[in-house]
């Protein structure tokens, strides 16, 4: 990415290591600029035109928490719309690992556990299984996209249980199945007794600032935010579940095998999560493996929300750097991952 310093260890040199957390309940966002980290600037303007060539509406970059680059382009044909600091925009599939984070939350609370078999949540016959194999699904299938559900449906969003039928065995087949996915909210809503809006304002939002809201889109619920919101959402998995010194997720183990290979099939996926740095990877709209890392480009421990069109929240631990990319598509790919490579 542009920013990368001059030398080849990868390194960024800075003296601040503090982790910084904006004010709750305040636009005020403290700041630090490449030059005072020692970043190579010269290539700033080459990422900001590959960015704008392809469809990007925000692009933000946090290092220790502070802002170091926050760019905005309205309408790209026109160049005529105002896209902002302040304007939502939809996550689309980067809203899976929100998802999953608050699945942990309710684990913690007691209220569920992601080996708990689904049907205890949604109901017996809430797929098109007979009832032995429908028992065989645990929420943790779902988390991990290993349903075996058939993803050879008319419509792989449907949650209709006509549309939820047995494609192989639980547990031995990895595909990006949104219908699966998408029952987890019914899960975390029936679990709770609350509405998903409300769960997520209660136990994330409320404690880190972020403003946003699930919408219903067919048969999906997708979440909209403005960039900055997507930012706290970064910084607060940067800090590992902790906001400041206000626990929002505290169960590490669980936070710990969100971020890390969640089973065989697919290294380089967690709980509704992409990694970076394993020898192979599955990507939506395939069943067969490639044999390369999510991106060779970017530090091997990045870990990802990411969604169609290019909503991304990249986060570095090693680093400690968040970055957001929201915006149209730059591609056809159902989760654009060549782009995702090239920005880096």
């Amino acid at each position: 990415m542009g920013c990368s310093t001059d030398d080849n260890s990868g390194e960024i040199p800075s003296e601040d290591t503090e982790m910084y957390f904006p004010p709750i309940g305040s636009g005020e966002w403290e700041t630090k600029t490449p030059q005072d980290l020692g970043w190579n600037t010269e290539t700033i303007p080459e990422l900001e035109n590959y960015l704008s060539q392809n469809g990007t509406r925000a692009f933000l970059i946090l290092k220790n928490g502070k802002i170091v680059m926050e760019k905005y382009w309205g309408n790209n044909i026109a160049n005529t719309e105002t896209f902002d600091k302040n304007t939502n925009w939809y996550w689309a599939s980067a809203g899976k690992t929100l998802t999953a984070f608050l699945v942990g939350i309710a684990q913690e609370e007691g209220i569920l556990n992601i080996n708990d078999r689904s049907s205890d949540y949604l109901g017996e016959n809430w797929s098109s299984l007979d009832l032995n194999k429908e028992n065989e699904i645990l929420l943790k299938h779902h988390l991990t996209m290993t349903t075996g559900l058939d993803y050879n449906v008319p419509n792989i969003d449907c949650t209709d249980p006509e549309c939820l039928q047995f494609g192989v065995e639980v547990g031995t087949q990895w595909y990006y199945h949104n219908a699966a996915y998408t029952l987890l909210e019914q899960v975390v809503s029936n679990a709770s007794g609350m509405d998903f809006n409300d769960f997520t304002d209660l136990k994330i939002q409320d404690k880190i600032g972020m403003n946003g809201s699930w919408i219903y889109l067919d048969y999906n619920r997708v979440y909209w935010s403005s960039a900055r919101d997507a930012a706290r959402f970064g910084l607060l998995l940067l800090n590992e579940g902790i906001w400041n010194e206000t626990p929002v997720l505290a169960d590490a183990n669980y936070f710990n095998e969100m971020i890390n290979s969640s089973q065989d099939i697919n290294p380089s996926y967690g709980y509704l999560t992409w990694l970076n740095g394993k020898s192979e990877i599955m990507v939506p709209g395939f069943s067969n493996s490639f044999n390369t890392p999510l991106s060779e480009n970017a530090p091997t421990d990045l870990y990802a929300a990411m969604g169609k069109n290019g909503q991304f929240i990249n986060v570095v631990p090693s680093k400690n750097l968040v970055v957001i990319r929201m915006g149209e598509a730059p591609g056809e790919d159902l989760v654009p991952i060549e782009f995702h490579n090239e920005m880096w």
